[in-house]
């Protein structure tokens, strides 16, 4: 058996490391612009139900931007023997902190919204003085709605977005998938809030309700990936949407070592990087310490996410492996 440890333990390459810091500087922006937003929906709250979750909600999108920050605490930490596999789970913790978080306040949202409804509770939004003119509250609802989603839907969402594959975290893309769809919340409460101005006083329920559901759709979602992780599924992509193709890159690789008859492996995503386990069948009494640092230290170059690789002599594969013929898969 052979093992190493390189990825996070030693430092970023230049391109993470640049990514990392740009990531940084995004999500305190991100902080910062959204305590503004808070701060901005507390003053025209009135008494519209679907204001009032829109602004929970902005509350709520602060959740992954903290838990960001929390787990770079970790990340960097060398394993110890308390701890052989690192902190990088803590990113994943992280994700699974926001997504339980975001889906009970979003179920408990929900509940009273549709309470609001069945109960045909009628929000009233009434008139402020503003500059010596008496003027709608309703009016200052929609240009704060309207103002606010230009940041996450236009600066830091898509900025995010672009970085999270580059660093293979998956906190950071699920943060940015939440920015880059607020444009729906801001849609809904201004929809709801014209509502009540047209006399529909529904519409202001029905928006918050839709924003609750919303928020839901999110923790679901996160909670699932990020369960998914802490119980080693093999390794995706960042998004989730597939098999890492690294795996095909390892198995390209052991395919290319005359004195393997056979090879599998087992890779698993700690958080941001990578513990490989490769299971090899030899011609003969071939594997020798020698080669087995051979193929540590070349798993290490094909990516710099490889941050354990083990590999293990056997008779036979068992059949839970990772196998070559599996290239191309995508599930």
């Amino acid at each position: 058996m052979s093992g190493a440890r390189n990825g996070l333990a030693r430092g970023l390459p230049d391109e993470q490391a640049g990514a990392l810091r740009k990531a940084v500087r995004w999500q305190i922006f991100t902080v910062c612009y959204t305590a503004i937003t808070i701060t901005a929906v507390a003053f025209v709250l009135g008494n519209s139900q679907a204001m009032k979750t829109a602004w929970i909600e902005d509350m709520l999108s602060l959740l992954p931007q903290l838990s960001f920050f929390v787990a770079l605490i970790f990340i960097h930490r060398r394993p110890t023997p308390k701890l052989p596999y690192g902190q990088h789970r803590a990113m994943s913790v992280g994700h699974l902190v926001a997504g339980v978080a975001l889906l009970a306040v979003g179920g408990s949202l929900a509940a009273e919204a549709i309470i609001g409804l069945v109960k045909t509770e009628h929000p009233t939004i009434g008139t402020v003085n503003l500059f010596g003119n008496t003027i709608w509250l309703g009016w200052l609802m929609v240009l704060v709605m309207a103002i606010i989603v230009i940041g996450p839907v236009f600066l830091y969402g898509p900025a995010k977005a672009k970085l999270a594959p580059v660093l293979h975290n998956k906190l950071l893309y699920a943060d940015a998938d939440m920015a880059k769809a607020d444009w729906q919340t801001n849609v809904a409460s201004i929809v709801g809030v014209l509502g009540v101005g047209i006399g529909w006083w529904w519409l202001d329920g029905a928006a918050a309700v839709f924003i609750s559901l919303g928020i839901m759709r999110d923790g679901f979602r996160n909670t699932r990936a990020a369960v998914s992780d802490l119980m080693d599924q093999r390794a995706r992509t960042f998004d989730n949407s597939k098999r890492h193709p690294l795996a095909d890159d390892i198995h390209r690789y052991l395919a290319g070592l005359t004195w393997v008859k056979e090879a599998g492996i087992r890779m698993r995503d700690e958080g941001q990087v990578f513990h490989i386990e490769v299971f090899i069948v030899p011609r003969a009494d071939s594997l020798t310490a020698e080669r087995a640092d051979e193929i540590t230290r070349a798993l290490h170059d094909l990516d710099w996410k490889v941050q354990d690789v083990v590999v293990a002599v056997t008779t036979a594969l068992p059949d839970h492996l990772d196998l070559p013929h599996s290239l191309g898969a995508s599930s």
